[in-house]
């Protein structure tokens, strides 16, 4: 990593599909200041689109009147997102990844965001809305 010491960006977007666009450039542009390999950054970059797709699509039910908050923040440990949105609370026990092994679309965004990230939390403090931690760690300066 270059050395910036700690990086955090902050943006906040419309909760209408469209503007994923805008969320996969930042997460790149983010993780490619942090010294992230290219491969490592697509895996990233596409488990921080599913995630927001899925505030979009369960959170908000397809509402694009609501906004997506995302917290990007890169130390010597690692490559953090925090996503939050005001949606409908996520049924936890619900969230899995579909089948590997069955063909059809959709249900495959848990197994992306699982193999970009190793630690995954919802914190439940949060009292509306949810809030969802994603962490690529590094160690002695390698990404892992």
């Amino acid at each position: 990593m270059a050395d910036i010491g700690r990086l955090i960006v902050n943006i906040k977007v419309p909760s209408h599909p469209k503007y994923l666009s805008l969320v996969r450039t930042v997460t790149v542009k983010v993780a490619e200041i942090s010294g992230m390999p290219k491969s490592v950054r697509e895996h990233v970059k596409l488990a921080v689109d599913e995630a927001c797709a899925n505030v979009i699509r369960h959170a908000y039910r397809g509402d694009p009147g609501k906004s997506i908050g995302l917290r990007y923040e890169v130390t010597e440990k690692g490559f953090e997102v925090v996503i939050d949105d005001e949606g409908r609370k996520a049924e936890l026990e619900k969230i899995k990844g579909r089948d590997l092994g069955k063909v059809k679309p959709g249900g495959l965004g848990t197994h992306f965001i699982r193999r970009a990230f190793e630690i995954i939390k919802f914190d439940g403090r949060k009292r509306k809305g949810n809030r969802l931690r994603l962490i690529r760690q590094r160690k002695d300066g390698k990404w892992r």
